[in-house]
């Protein structure tokens, strides 16, 4: 049984079961909608809990690694794998997802099917983002996470939930094209210095990139991600989203894709533009930006009335000091 989840099979198969269970959602009747994604996310709770006993913490490989080749002309293949750091958030991710479904009994009432199959959608796009070794795989996951949320929000928010639905939407997507452009210009670089086409994380990452370079491509990756966390003063959306989302969204939110910005960072921001990540400009205005995002989240947090406002804020101040570290 524990060869089963060294394998890669274990990483598909956390990633077709969420979509498998949004389908499963429009099959049945309006009302055991809830109980199938129940199902799929206790499943895949449980699926992805043995990870964590079979992880071997005395190696810095990558595990459950597997890279099949997708669209070869390109260079674009399914690879997954989980580290360290990975490994943390998928477990934290298939632990929320279920209390968002189980706390989402009683406050939807309207389409149901269509609600449920969201939340399965957003957990199978959540997971395909910590556990993509491909830049393009990433990406994918990236933007198709925001699908899900925008009418999470968009349908079962309160009642500026369009407005914030499309000002979350529109923070993360115009910005992740910028992030895109920088992944061609470092695939395009691989391929002018090997000749080969390839997105692959573990062969762009060891891509020795100029130092000028990189102060161009790294605030690509970095306002994508800083808008995710969220960052000062790129944070405006997330009160909004925040307060017009369901329950369920909001629990996401909080608990899933604001750590998202920070994995980012960490994943792809940090080794690839090495020099000018620790540089002391970049690093001094990470360091202010976190400390005003400190100060100013709780000082709004202290005087919040409302229960999901306090949270989005003290999110913006908790995320200061992840950013900080």
């Amino acid at each position: 049984m524990s060869n089963f989840f060294e394998s890669h099979w274990v990483l598909t198969l956390l990633l077709l079961l969420p979509m498998a269970g949004a389908a499963a959602c429009f099959m049945v009747r309006e009302q055991q909608a809830r109980h199938v994604a129940l199902f799929t996310s206790l499943v895949a709770f449980a699926i992805s809990l043995p990870l964590f006993w079979t992880f071997r913490s005395g190696t810095a490989a990558l595990q459950n690694y597997t890279s099949v080749p997708w669209i070869g002309a390109w260079g674009i293949g399914y690879t997954v794998g989980i580290d360290g750091i990975s490994i943390l958030m998928v477990l934290l991710t298939t632990f929320v997802t279920p209390l968002a479904v189980l706390g989402s009994f009683s406050y939807i009432q309207r389409n149901q099917r269509a609600f449920y199959a969201m939340l399965l959608l957003l957990l199978a796009a959540m997971i395909g983002v910590f556990v993509a070794l491909d830049l393009f795989l990433f990406f994918l996951f990236w933007e198709i996470m925001l699908i899900p949320m925008y009418f999470i929000i968009g349908v079962w928010g309160g009642k500026r939930r369009i407005y914030a639905a499309v000002k979350f939407f529109l923070f993360s997507a115009i910005v992740s094209l910028l992030m895109l452009v920088a992944i061609v210009v470092i695939v395009y670089l691989y391929y002018r210095q090997y000749g080969v086409i390839t997105f692959a994380y573990n062969d762009l990452v060891e891509l020795p990139i100029a130092r000028d370079l990189q102060f161009l491509l790294f605030p690509a990756f970095a306002l994508a991600f800083a808008i995710k966390v969220p960052l000062f003063p790129v944070h405006t959306w997330l009160p909004d989203a925040h307060v017009e989302a369901p329950t369920a969204g909001s629990v996401i939110l909080a608990g899933v894709l604001l750590k998202m910005g920070t994995y980012g960072f960490l994943r792809f921001a940090l080794p690839f533009f090495s020099h000018a990540a620790t540089s002391p400009v970049v690093i001094g205005t990470i360091m202010v930006l976190s400390l005003i995002g400190i100060i100013y989240g709780a000082w709004v947090a202290a005087v919040q009335p409302d229960a999901k406002k306090l949270v989005a804020y003290t999110s913006i101040a908790h995320l200061g000091f992840v950013m900080m570290g």
